[in-house]
C-alpha cells in the first residue's frame, strides 16, 4: 500500500468494559506503531449485553449481544474497524463484514479463581462455584458432581469483587482476560484442557471490518497471526457446523503442534449427564476441514440428540 493510500485517521469500536478497552488500546498502540502517519482513536460504547446482568446470556440472545451495536458502528461510517474476544464472536459473520484479523492468542485455558482453595479438587462438597458459561458449567458437573455451581454475569472486576464478598467458594474465568488485566496474580491454578475445555475462540482477538475495506484489511495484516487463525478457523467451523451458541454446552480446542493441528471438541447436556467427546488431527492449510470432521465425529456419537433436547 503506498504512503498517499493510507488513511489519515481511524476509528476502533470497543466496548467499554476494561477488558474490551485493554483489547483496543492495544490495538491502537500496535498501529500507531506500525502507522505514524494516520490518527488511530477509540470509540467506546455500550452494548446490549453489558446493559442486561440479571440473565444469564444464553437467554437474552447470546455473546452476538456484544457485537451488534459494534457493527452498526462500522455500518454508518462512526468506525472502521471494530476489536472483540473471538469467543464473543458469533460464527456467522453478518453479509458485508469480515474477520480482517486474528490476533496471537494469549492463554486460552480457564482459571480457577479462590480466596480460600488451590483448585477444583480442594473444594468441600457443596462448595458454590461461579460462572456464567454453560460449556464450562457441564464439564465441572461432570467431573465434580458434588459442586454447586452457580450463575455468575459481569465484567472481570464485578466478578472478582462477588468472589471477595463470600458469595462463592471459587470462580472460573478465561485466563487471558485475567492476564490482560494484570490481574494474573489472582489465578490459583490453571484449569488444564483435559478438565475444562475451552471455549472456541478463547484467547484470541479478532479484528472486524467492513468487507469491501480492502484498505483497512491490508493495513491489519501484520496484526494477522496464521496458527492462532487456524486454531481458531478449526474451532469455528466446527461450532458452526453443530450451531454451537453460548445457549449450547460445548467446547473446541485447537493447536499447532509440530506443524500439524491437533483438536478436540466436546458437547454435553447443561447438567453434564451426557457428554460426547471427538479428536482428530489435520493440515494447518485447510483447518475448517479438521472443524467439520470433529462436528461429524460428534453428531455420530449422538451430540444432535443432545442439542435437539436443548432447543425443546
Amino acid at each position: 500500500m503506498s504512503k498517499a493510500a493510507f488513511p489519515s485517521r481511524l476509528v476502533i469500536a470497543s466496548r467499554e468494559s476494561a477488558l474490551a478497552m485493554w483489547q483496543a488500546e492495544h490495538i491502537r498502540d500496535r498501529l500507531r506503531a506500525l502507522y505514524p502517519q494516520t490518527e488511530v482513536s477509540i470509540l467506546g460504547m455500550t452494548t446490549q449485553g453489558d446493559q442486561i446482568l440479571d440473565v444469564t446470556l444464553s437467554k437474552i440472545g447470546g455473546k452476538g449481544l456484544f457485537v451488534k451495536e459494534l457493527e452498526t458502528a462500522l455500518e454508518d461510517g462512526r468506525a472502521d474497524l471494530a476489536v472483540h474476544s473471538l469467543k464473543d464472536v458469533p460464527m456467522n459473520m453478518p453479509e458485508g463484514f469480515t474477520l480482517a484479523a486474528i490476533g496471537k492468542r494469549e492463554d486460552p485455558h480457564d482459571a480457577f479463581v479462590s480466596n480460600q482453595y488451590e483448585n477444583l479438587a480442594a473444594l468441600p462438597a457443596g462448595s458454590v462455584v461461579g460462572t456464567s458459561s454453560l460449556r464450562r458449567e457441564s464439564q465441572l458437573r461432570a467431573r465434580f458432581p458434588q459442586l454447586q455451581i452457580e450463575p455468575l454475569r459481569g465484567n472481570v472486576q464485578t466478578r472478582l469483587r462477588k468472589l471477595d464478598e463470600g458469595q462463592y467458594a471459587a470462580i472460573i474465568l478465561a485466563a487471558a482476560g485475567l492476564k490482560r488485566l494484570g490481574l494474573g496474580a489472582r489465578i490459583r491454578n490453571i484449569i488444564s484442557s483435559e478438565d475444562s475445555l475451552p471455549a472456541v475462540g478463547q484467547g484470541a482477538l479478532g479484528i472486524e471490518c467492513r468487507a469491501g475495506r480492502a484498505d483497512v484489511i491490508a493495513l491489519l495484516q501484520p496484526l494477522h497471526h496464521p496458527d492462532t487463525a487456524a486454531c481458531v478457523l478449526a474451532e469455528r467451523a466446527m461450532s458452526r457446523a453443530l450451531a454451537g451458541s453460548c445457549q449450547v454446552p460445548l467446547g473446541g480446542f485447537a493447536e499447532v503442534q509440530n506443524g500439524t493441528l491437533r483438536m478436540r471438541g466436546f458437547v454435553a447436556s447443561p447438567d453434564g449427564q451426557q457428554i460426547v467427546r471427538a479428536e482428530s488431527t489435520g493440515d494447518v492449510t485447510n483447518p475448517e476441514a479438521l472443524g467439520n470432521r470433529i462436528a461429524d465425529a460428534l453428531i455420530a456419537q449422538g451430540a444432535d440428540e443432545i442439542l435437539a433436547a436443548l432447543n425443546d
